[in-house]
């Protein structure tokens, strides 16, 4: 699975020139002019990673970082700052502000990419890993299969990505409505008890080869993939 990076950046000839390297380099880039336009894009389409200019129109991308870290959807995203301001006290800023890396211009397209892995690596290697194992499964994320054993699971591309979603984040609960805006996306309108028919699918597929104990539920909270009992 490609990782997905949002570009807030109000300069086009920058932004156009980023994406065009991170596309490059394997990336799915989705392209933002200020916070307002990322907030709208990021309610439907959750990304990877965050690259945030840090003069922005309207609100500054060092306020804009602090309110990613203090939503419970957007707080766990790595955010790199770009900015041209090199001092150390705008640095200390950037850090404070919840920023996981701090870029400044003018930079090279190599080394942006390079901080990025970086970045992914440290704050979210389940994104950059190709193999996941976990309690007797294997995903592999760039064959888009799931194995038990050396035996393929056969699912739908819905159980497929919640699969995906739990055994990254795993021991710990996600409601119905966060497992529909980390896996359907913000923008799908659909009934919390969809997310029920899913798992009882995912489940069933698991089940056949003896991990469908690995999906639980948690009475009034929701469900978590966890590797005890």
């Amino acid at each position: 699975m490609a990782v997905n990076i949002l570009l807030v950046e109000d300069e086009p000839a920058i932004r156009q020139m980023v994406a065009m390297a991170l596309r490059k380099a394997g990336y799915e880039v989705a392209l933002t002019g200020d916070a307002l336009e990322a907030q709208s894009h990021i309610a439907g389409h959750l990304p990877d990673l965050i690259l945030l200019d840090w003069m922005l129109p309207g609100m500054s991308g060092v306020d804009y970082a602090r309110q990613l870290k203090k939503n419970e959807l957007t707080r766990e995203i790595p955010i790199i700052m770009l900015t041209a301001r090199g001092e150390e006290s705008d640095k200390i800023r950037g850090f404070d502000s919840g920023a996981d890396d701090y870029v400044t211009k003018p930079f090279s397209p190599r080394e942006l990419v390079a901080r990025i892995n970086a970045v992914l690596r440290r704050a979210a290697p389940h994104v950059t890993a190709e193999m996941i194992e976990a309690g007797g499964l294997r995903l592999d994320a760039a064959g888009h299969r799931v194995s038990a054993g050396d035996e393929v699971l056969v699912m739908g591309p819905t159980e497929y990505r919640l699969l995906h979603f739990f055994m990254t984040h795993p021991e710990r609960v996600y409601s119905r409505s966060q497992l529909l805006d980390r896996v359907w996306g913000g923008d799908v309108y659909v009934e919390e008890r969809t997310v029920d028919v899913h798992i009882l699918r995912l489940r069933k597929v698991l089940a056949a080869h003896g991990h469908d104990s690995l999906i639980q539920t948690v009475r009034g909270a929701g469900y978590r993939f966890s590797l005890q009992a």
